[in-house]
């Protein structure tokens, strides 16, 4: 079985959370249930019960995904199509001598005709064209595959995206207790004469702004929710109250080993379809060196004529290709140009799933240093900062000024280690989705 995430609801007040981080980080297990092209010596992407739930929901029930699928089905069913001989003919006719009246039985020449046709392709064409088909049918087999993956990589960001959202509302939780206070200090000491009324006003004004920030979190946690229902097919507001804490994703020691460019490039749909485009391409020329041979259409039939004795008939004949030097020719050499494009795409797109790993793999490195950065220092000493910062504020030893100051670190810091967390996860979330969007440099907010 699977471990699974603590589930949470982090709609709630938290407070002061931010000093045990890294106590909390080191005993989180990560879970088990990766996604299906992980190797089992990698770690697996941690996944807790709401979040493998709507993975599941999401992949049975989006509509790009079914979309895909039909699509692929629709292109399978072309292989007996292309296998198939063409349609016989049938003529049904009447010849007869002159106009007055109807000569059938008693002239050589007039008679009622039944003739059939049959159109073969030159031997190996129809094999050709099964494979060529066949061959599409399994690149658009490769287009669900990217669906699929890219429809988990999507819910996996929009919950990661949840996350990070409820816990930056946990931290003006925090934020919001300490301006609290700072609030109260302010006014005791304007009360007792050794404060100004400007520090009172202006620990209002920050709580006033904690709460402007609230509701524009409250509003991204809204479209959240509403994003990962319509992935799943749910009403849009239907509640997702069950997470886990984005902080607790931190412990990332090992991930590093998930960025592997041969597995990249071995389960890579863009890869995959690409290399099927080579050898469908190489079985197009192949059909079109056939294409000089003329395929052979047989006819037979019988002339009734009445009391005289019938006669039948059988004919075999085919195209002349005597402009092969502009068709037939020119078709070959289009296919083998195809064919080589074909080769230098997938070559391409090899060379590009290879860069993409190497990219994220060094940036993934480097939010981890950022993270352990955070962890063995950073926010213990934010907070420590903050409340030393207040209590030389009560006895009048730093001005208001300060106060901020510290506050305004406090949440830059400990929001800074919240994004460095969510990057970290979107880089693996992109590996794992075998993406060829690019990396975005290291100094950017994103993943």
């Amino acid at each position: 079985m699977p471990t699974m995430l603590p589930a949470r609801n982090l709609a709630g007040p938290v407070a002061h959370p931010w000093v045990r981080v890294a106590r909390r980080a080191v005993v989180l297990a990560v879970a088990a249930a990766g996604l299906a092209h992980a190797d089992p010596a990698e770690p697996a992407l941690p996944t807790d019960a709401t979040l493998a739930r709507l993975i599941a929901d999401s992949l049975a029930a989006r509509p790009e995904i079914a979309q895909a699928r039909a699509l692929a089905d629709a292109e399978l069913d072309q292989v007996p199509q292309a296998r198939a001989l063409p349609d016989p003919m049938l003529q049904l006719g009447i010849q007869n001598d002159g106009f007055t009246s109807i000569e059938i039985g008693r002239m050589d020449t007039s008679f009622v005709s039944i003739m059939a046709q049959q159109t073969l392709p030159w031997p190996g064409k129809r094999e050709l064209r099964a494979e060529v088909a066949g061959l599409g049918a399994a690149q658009a087999r490769q287009t669900v595959a990217r669906m699929r993956l890219s429809t988990e990589a999507e819910v996996r960001r929009a919950y990661l995206d949840l996350m990070l959202v409820r816990d930056r509302l946990a931290l003006l939780d925090a934020l919001a207790a300490n301006w609290q206070n700072a609030q109260g200090v302010a006014r005791a000491r304007y009360v007792a004469g050794d404060g100004a009324q400007s520090d009172m006003l202006r620990a209002q004004l920050e709580l006033a702004r904690l709460q402007q920030r609230r509701l524009a979190l409250a509003a991204d946690q809204r479209r959240g929710v509403q994003l990962l229902n319509r992935l799943r097919g749910h009403a849009l507001d239907e509640p997702i109250e069950a997470l886990a804490q984005l902080r607790e994703l931190a412990a990332l020691a090992g991930f590093d080993a998930r960025f592997s460019a041969e597995r990249a490039v071995a389960t890579s749909p863009e890869l995959a379809a690409a290399r099927l485009g080579v050898t469908r391409a190489d079985r197009t020329a192949a059909l079109s060196d056939k294409a000089v041979y003329p395929d052979l259409t047989v006819s037979t039939g019988v002339m009734i004529r009445g009391a005289l004795p019938p006669m039948w008939t059988v004919t075999v004949g085919g195209p002349l290709p005597v402009f092969a030097g502009d068709r037939q020719h020119r078709e070959v050499a289009e296919s083998q140009a195809r064919a080589n494009a074909a080769r230098s795409e997938a070559a391409a797109i090899e060379q590009l799933i290879r860069l993409r790993v190497a990219e994220r793999r060094g940036a993934f490195i480097a939010r981890v240093a950022t993270i352990e950065l955070y962890q063995r220092g950073l926010l213990v000493e934010s907070q420590a900062t903050t409340e030393s910062t207040l209590a030389q504020y009560k006895v009048g030893k730093v001005s208001f000024a300060s106060v901020l100051e510290a506050s305004a670190g406090f949440i830059a810091d400990h929001d800074g280690f919240l994004l460095a967390v969510a990057a970290a996860h979107r880089l693996l979330i992109a590996d794992a989705e075998i993406s060829l969007e690019a990396t975005p440099a290291l100094a950017e907010p994103g993943p």
